[in-house]
């Protein structure tokens, strides 16, 4: 057989054998126009009783274009049918009464004389949908990055397929936490004083590289490396019983680029830009604030890719701004979570986000969000906030709390010793911007920036007076795992994401256990324990209202008022010695009689003659009695 080429064309001219011809035809596979196939429905199931009661389901498949659909019940309507722009896909409305009881309903796809029939699920809702409550001031928030934490489960440390391009060796490849391993520390995270574990994303991350989790590959799929759905529905029933609540880590912005859409886009807007042109990132998170911007910078921020291999997801498209809210609302019943935390928010499109808060809370009244606006500009941060006075957008955000990196950065000089106590004072004079400042969340480092003891500089004594701040400030505390162990880490990200001691089978040490830890981890660790019983036991230290006193100097003083519970955390920053009057108490409230230590658990009568003394680099409180 000989192949001649002319003008980039393949002619051949031999002829081919009949029998070739048969053997093609018959082994191939063909799909003639009017045969079709179903092969996926997202989501997976619904719930009867939902105020989400028109469902849109995502058809995944073959030559779906022009299919009719209906449904073999009259309970269960089939409201509308919509052609995608790829054959392969096919979106399908359908209406749940609330009534409607449990069970699998025929969905009948026909197309010709071509038939397919899907037995779809209605469950019944296993929580009252105000059950779900929610984080707020009270709570204690711990950060777990799920593969450093805890390796429950070995065997489930690779999968087959698996697209890693790092080894457990290097700095950013998995080292095999997983959900199990989170299990089986829920009463070492309740002894702490923890109540709720924010926990970063578990959703299949088949990429090069996947231990972080933010580039999902599967939005309805636990990744077989931290476990699995049942597992993960486990983990938060456990947590419950215990008392702790789970949060959610949630991506709208982007997805992995080993999604199975992107092999075949259901639209051609799907995603923003393609592959091959798409804009860069663009972290101007002030853009779409900026009362003298234009649209161009907000699209260059909304639609830039956050790193090349996570195409950035083009939540403007109407199907697919549904099938994101929906899928949140499927994790949420399904699991039973408490709240979520969005990542990189400022990145989407924001009408889409206010939709999608919206219709979360709208469902879930209890529920609480809280979105990341990685920018110290207090301002900026209250413009994402729900009700926010300094917002001039046209709509609402519907967000009920942010992160304060505000308060952080500040938090991070004076760790570094850039800035002084009063830098701590400068920026919760601030809150004037807040709709509600106890709706902030309040840390010194997370998954992303150095640890505190890193940018501390290993200064145990100045980290703790930070966690002071942390702990008893306005706000909802976070914490990074093993930040009660005072893990240092580095500054790259798989160093300050470090594996912690004892969660992994070649540990030499178990750092979950008194005598596995150090003196110096236990020294923290107990020291982190008593200031979150203290929390427990004096209501104002959580939830109570902040007064800001004095600052001068290294002296700086506030309070935290509940009811008739009067705390005065005093803190001293500097490393000289200093003490004052215990009159000097009655400036602020004349009818006090005595200080009461409720650290030492000492009394100190309030007179002309007793002082508080206060040790350099220290932290003390005090219960104020009348």
């Amino acid at each position: 057989m000989r192949i001649i080429f002319r003008r980039k064309k393949i002619r051949i001219e031999k002829k081919i054998p009949l029998s070739l011809i048969i053997f093609i035809f018959f082994c191939s596979p063909v799909y003639f126009p009017q045969e079709f196939v179903v092969n996926k429905i997202e989501p997976p199931n619904w719930w009867a009783g939902m105020k989400w009661n028109t469902v849109q389901l995502m058809i995944y498949g073959k030559n779906l274009n022009d299919v009719s659909v209906t449904s073999a019940y009259p309970q269960l309507k089939v409201s509308a049918v919509n052609n995608a722009e790829s054959p392969n896909y096919l979106f399908v409305d359908i209406e749940i009464p609330t009534d409607l009881p449990a069970g699998e309903y025929e969905i009948v796809f026909r197309k010709g004389d071509n038939i397919v029939k899907y037995n779809y699920p209605i469950l019944n809702r296993e929580l009252k949908p105000e059950d779900l409550k929610g984080f707020s001031n009270e709570d204690v928030i711990y950060l777990i990055f799920v593969d450093r934490f805890c390796d429950g489960n070995p065997d489930n440390n690779t999968i087959g397929d698996s697209l890693d391009e790092f080894t457990a060796a290097d700095l950013d490849g998995r080292q095999g936490g997983d959900i199990e391993g989170i299990i089986s520390k829920l009463d070492y995270l309740k002894d702490l004083g923890i109540t709720a574990l924010w926990i970063t994303p578990l959703l299949e991350n088949n990429m090069w590289m996947s231990y972080h989790g933010y580039a999902a590959t599967n939005l309805y799929k636990i990744d077989p490396r931290f476990g699995s759905n049942q597992i993960y529905k486990q983990l938060v029933s456990e947590a419950h019983q215990k008392g702790l609540k789970i949060i959610l880590d949630h991506v709208s912005n982007h997805i992995g680029g080993n999604h199975l859409w992107m092999n075949d886009l259901p639209f051609g807007d799907w995603i923003n830009g393609t592959v091959e042109n798409h804009l860069p990132a663009n972290h101007d998170k002030m853009a779409f604030l900026d009362i003298h911007g234009t649209s161009i910078m907000t699209d260059f921020t909304q639609e830039g890719w956050f790193e090349n291999y996570m195409p950035d997801l083009n939540q403007r498209n109407p199907f697919l701004k549904k099938y994101l809210i929906q899928n949140t609302l499927w994790w949420i019943e399904f699991a039973g979570i408490d709240g979520i935390r969005e990542d990189t928010y400022p990145y989407c499109d924001q009408k889409y986000l206010s939709e999608w808060a919206e219709a979360i809370l709208n469902e879930y009244p209890n529920f609480n969000i809280v979105g990341e606006i990685w920018k110290g500009v207090p301002s900026i941060i209250s413009g994402y906030q729900h009700n926010s006075s300094v917002r001039k957008v046209g709509f609402d955000s519907n967000l009920p709390t942010v992160t304060d990196f505000a308060l952080s950065d500040a938090l991070r000089n004076f760790l570094s010793g850039k800035k002084s106590i009063y830098s701590i004072y400068e920026a919760l004079v601030q809150d004037i911007v807040y709709d509600n400042p106890n709706n902030l969340l309040v840390f010194f480092d997370n998954h992303d920036i150095e640890r505190a003891m890193f940018v501390a500089k290993g200064n145990i004594q100045k980290f703790k007076v930070a966690l002071n701040l942390i702990f008893f400030t306005r706000g909802i505390p976070t914490i990074f795992y093993g930040t009660e162990i005072g893990i240092k880490g580095g500054s790259k990200h798989g160093e300050l994401r470090q594996p912690f001691p004892g969660g992994f089978t070649s540990d030499e040490r178990d750092a979950f256990t008194s005598d596995g830890k150090t003196e110096r981890e236990n020294y923290i660790f107990d020291y982190v324990n008593q200031l979150l019983k203290l929390r427990e036991e004096f209501p104002a230290l959580a939830k109570g209202k902040l007064t800001q006193i004095y600052t001068g100097g290294d002296l700086y003083i506030f309070l935290k008022e509940y009811e008739d519970e009067i705390m005065m955390i005093l803190i001293n920053s500097g490393d000289e010695d200093i003490s004052f009057p215990t009159q000097q108490t009655l400036l602020f409230f004349p009818s006090a009689k005595k200080l009461v230590n409720v650290k030492s658990n000492k009394e100190n009568t309030i007179n002309k003659t007793n002082t508080i003394a206060l040790r350099g680099m220290n932290t003390q409180i005090y219960k104020i009695e009348r």
